[in-house]
């Protein structure tokens, strides 16, 4: 069960690296999507010298075909140093049963100084090592568009300039992306059209909100607050020399450290 969970929040992880912001996290459905919209702008080079501390929350809010309405909402805490390196720590809860919910946590280190990533399980005091792909190498699909274009299942895309201003406590650019999918496209009788309002810090480089509005899966909200723009403790960046570490190869394998 934990092992599901952590892969599902490593991969959201990987999505956001281009510019070291905090995952989206959230449930099945809209997670790519809006991990995608989370990236910002920049490539897989490191955010130097601009530390901080915050919590990102995630709101998501579906309303089904007999009204009935599911909300979920999910908390990560998210550190930078001032060499780039990140540390996200995701709480996750398993399926409600009778015994309870049982929140468990996952710890993932973005290394760029080392060349590394890890994916900690603090119960089981393991640690999963991957390398990182080269700096600034190109991720195909996860480029924002520009103006009007094609998307995927033919869907037109408008990108607008939101300007600047100030959210959640520090000065942010923001833009709008209006993705329409025509009726027919993928068996909807009307047209689709999902908007997403991204604002991203001018001074930290990652988004501080974003918005994201999809008749297929609800109204995604998320929100990076409590900022604190210090140096976190060194520690944070690191893998406690209590835990099992297994590294794993691009190829796949893997061997104990």
């Amino acid at each position: 069960m934990f092992r599901s969970a952590g892969l599902f929040a490593l991969t959201l992880f990987a999505l956001t690296l281009p510019a070291q912001g905090p995952p989206p996290g959230g449930p099945r459905g809209f997670g790519p999507r809006f991990g995608m919209m989370s990236a910002g702008p920049g490539s897989r080079t490191p955010v130097t010298g601009a530390p901080y501390s915050g919590v990102q929350s995630t709101q998501n809010q579906q309303t089904l075909a007999d009204g009935n309405q599911i909300a979920r909402q999910e908390e990560s805490k998210v550190y930078r140093d001032t060499q780039g390196r990140v540390r996200i720590e995701h709480t996750m809860h398993r399926s409600l049963s009778a015994n309870g919910d049982t929140p468990r946590t996952a710890i993932t280190i973005f290394d760029p100084v080392a060349g590394y990533s890890y994916m900690l399980d603090p119960t089981a005091m393991t640690a999963v090592k991957t390398p990182l792909p080269p700096a600034n190498s190109a991720t195909p699909g996860r480029h924002q568009p520009h103006g009007r274009g094609p998307g995927a299942n033919g869907a037109q895309m408008q990108k607008e300039d939101l300007g600047t201003q100030t959210v959640n406590g520090l000065l942010a650019t923001g833009t709008r992306i209006t993705e329409t999918i025509a009726a027919g496209a993928m068996g909807n009788q009307q047209p689709l059209q999902i908007v997403r309002e991204t604002w991203i810090s001018t001074d930290l480089k990652v988004p501080v909100s974003i918005k994201t509005s999809d008749p297929r899966f609800g109204n995604v909200t998320m929100q990076l607050t409590n900022i604190v723009r210090a140096e976190p403790d060194a520690s944070l960046f690191q893998v406690p020399s209590s835990y099992t570490v297994t590294a794993k190869t691009r190829g796949g394998g893997r061997w104990r450290q």
